[in-house]
C-alpha cells in the first residue's frame, strides 16, 4: 500500500484530498502543519506528501527545506494560492517535485501524484507477475496456472519488494523499515529468518531467486 502524507491546515481540504486519494486505492495520514508531519514522518513509512504552502508555525516551503536538508527524498507535490512564478520557482527551489495552485482539481492531482510515484519507483500492483508466476497481493499467494504456494503477509511483502526492483540492493535495514515499519522493534536480523524461509518454499521456481549480497543485503535476480 503507498502511504500518502497531507499536510495542510485546513481541515476541509485535507478531508476532500483524503476522500480522492482513499477512492484512488492509497493510505492517507494527515498533518495540519510542519512540525506534526514530521513527526507523522518519524513514526510511519511516508511514500509521497501533499504540502500546502500558507500554514502556522513552520509553512510548506520552511518543511520542504528541512526534509532536503536532512536528505529525506520522498516526492513532494507542493500546493498553494500563489500562482506567480517567483512563488513556483521558490517551491522548487526549496525542493518540491511539482507545484499546484488552488482551487485544487481532484483528478488533476490523482494524475500528479500517479506520475511522481511512477518516476520515483514507487507502485502499488496488487499482482506482479514474473515469467509464469505471479505475486496477488489480496491472496498473499504466489501461483502459475493450477499451482499456488501461500506465504505468510511478511514473507510476501517482502518477496513483492524485492521483486519490484530486479537488481536493486535492499539493506536489511532498508526492508525493516519499509515492511515493518520505522518504529519496529524487532531486530534487522529477522529479515535473515524471512528469507531463509522464503527460499525453502520457493526452491522449485527457477524464474527467479533471491541472492545475498555479502556485506550490504539482498537482492532479487530474475532468470532470462
Amino acid at each position: 500500500m503507498v502511504n500518502i502524507l497531507v499536510v495542510d491546515d485546513n481541515k476541509e481540504i485535507r478531508k476532500l484530498m483524503g476522500i480522492h486519494l482513499k477512492r484512488a486505492g492509497y493510505q492517507v495520514f494527515e498533518a495540519s502543519q510542519g512540525a506534526e508531519a514530521l513527526d507523522m514522518l518519524e513514526h510511519n513509512p511516508i511514500h509521497l506528501m501533499i504540502v500546502d504552502i500558507m500554514m502556522p508555525i513552520m509553512d510548506g516551503f520552511e518543511l520542504t527545506a528541512e526534509l532536503r536538508g536532512a536528505d529525506i527524498t520522498i516526492p513532494v507535490l507542493m500546493i498553494s494560492a500563489k500562482d506567480t512564478l517567483d512563488d513556483k520557482r521558490e517551491g522548487f527551489r526549496r525542493g518540491a517535485d511539482d507545484y499546484m495552485t488552488k482551487p485544487i482539481d481532484m483528478q488533476e492531482m490523482l494524475l500528479r501524484v500517479e506520475v511522481l510515484l511512477r518516476r520515483c519507483h514507487i507502485s502499488d500492483r496488487k499482482l506482479l507477475t514474473v515469467g509464469k508466476w505471479s505475486l496477488d497481493q489480496d491472496t498473499l499467494r504466489v501461483q502459475c496456472d493450477e499451482k499456488f504456494i501461500e506465504l505468510r503477509q511478511k514473507e510476501f511483502h517482502l518477496l513483492h519488494k524485492l521483486l519490484s526492483y530486479p537488481n536493486k540492493i535492499f539493506t536489511r535495514q532498508n526492508l525493516m523499515d519499509d515492511i515493518w515499519g520505522y518504529d519496529s522493534e524487532s531486530d534487522p536480523r529477522t529479515v535473515d529468518t524471512h528469507i531463509k524461509r522464503l527460499r525453502k518454499k520457493l526452491k522449485s521456481i527457477e524464474e527467479f531467486d533471491i541472492q545475498t549480497v555479502r556485506g550490504l543485503g539482498y537482492r532479487a535476480v530474475i532468470s532470462k
